[in-house]
């Protein structure tokens, strides 16, 4: 048989042209899409940066934003070139749920983190109660965070965990309340008492005028009078001014003759008389 050399040129040449083209307009979708992936990951970038957006964070999202596009990108290129990316984008997307599900709870730290680190209700140098953790927060991570408690132990708690509870950060605001309840005898007076606590109050450098202290009786108790002695401090000096008063109220109550009862109870015994 024959070979006819014209015709297998001609189907040649024309196949060169048809894929030549979509070659080239496939090399140029991904040149240009890729730089249009960089250009859009640096513009969010430098957004994020301005809203003082955490770097983690915004590594973190750049990458995601960035390999996204790149996923784009490519199924436009296998289209231009001819390959059917409906199989494609289904095999994605069953893998996407599968790793999903296997995954759920790193994205549950994760979104987790994300809130964390935009909306703040902790910070880096905080001492907060969360997640079952009391302590100073070190590191504040996308997936974890990390807690050192005061007797300078290391607890990393999965972000969830603080989310999904009560937080408590204890060094948030400027001022803080140091409240104490101190108990006199029934026998002791009142007045005198007031006025020794009202002393040391206004001696102590380091509370505030403004909220003024409350000093007031707040219970007849079982075994003493108790008052309430709540100052307001900066926070910074909380505890050294709560340790400080105490020993400061017990040394001078002793000189002044002011008892602090114990709990204590009474036993009356009483003598029966037998029959004779």
């Amino acid at each position: 048989m024959a070979i006819n050399i014209d015709q297998i040129l001609e189907t040649i040449i024309v196949w060169f042209t048809t894929y030549s083209i979509k070659i080239v307009a496939a090399i140029l979708i991904f040149l240009i899409g890729k730089w249009l992936c960089r250009r859009i990951t640096n513009l969010l970038t430098k957004i994020m940066e301005k809203n003082n957006i955490d770097v983690t964070l915004v590594k973190f999202l750049g990458s995601i934003v960035y390999y996204t596009l790149f996923i784009v990108v490519m199924i436009a290129v296998a289209g231009q070139l001819g390959i059917n990316t409906t199989s494609f984008l289904t095999i994605i997307g069953a893998a996407g749920l599968a790793i999903g599900l296997a995954l759920k709870d790193s994205l549950s730290n994760f979104a987790s983190g994300v809130m964390l680190i935009m909306f703040r209700p902790i910070k880096i140098g905080d001492f907060v109660d969360a997640g079952g953790v009391t302590g100073t927060v070190k590191s504040i991570d996308i997936f974890n965070t990390t807690i050192n408690s005061p007797d300078n132990q290391k607890h990393i708690v999965p972000n969830a965990s603080i989310t999904s509870g009560v937080i408590t950060n204890v060094t948030a605001n400027d001022n803080r309340r140091v409240d104490l309840v101190i108990g006199i005898g029934y026998d002791d007076d009142i007045v005198k008492a007031k006025g020794i606590l009202e002393a040391i109050i206004k001696k102590e450098e380091r509370v505030l005028e403004n909220p003024a202290t409350n000093i007031a009786v707040s219970e007849l108790g079982d075994s003493s009078v108790n008052f309430v002695v709540r100052p307001w401090v900066k926070t910074s000096d909380c505890w050294d001014v709560y340790f400080d008063l105490t020993e400061e109220i017990k040394i001078t109550f002793d000189k002044e003759g002011i008892s602090i009862p114990y709990p204590q109870q009474d036993v009356h015994l009483f003598s029966e008389q037998k029959p004779r």
